[in-house]
């Protein structure tokens, strides 16, 4: 895993958790944790769930005229 073994790893949770300090870790695990999710459902191209409807309908309507 790019050479960083488990002794590296604890060092830098360690140092992780005298900068943040233990009550915004799970605030910072959750926003990677949505990071990530955004980053995947951008790449994969899906259309976001809370998209307007209006623009949705736009888009539909431009593959029926290029059809």
């Amino acid at each position: 895993m790019f050479g960083i073994g488990m002794p590296e790893l604890i060092i830098i949770l360690v140092i992780i958790l005298i900068i943040f300090g233990a009550g915004k870790l799970p605030e910072i695990g959750s926003g990677i944790g949505r990071g990530i999710k955004n980053f995947k459902k951008a790449t994969s191209g899906k259309l976001e769930e809370n998209s307007e409807p209006q623009e949705q309908e736009k888009i539909d309507i431009e593959k029926e005229n290029k059809a």
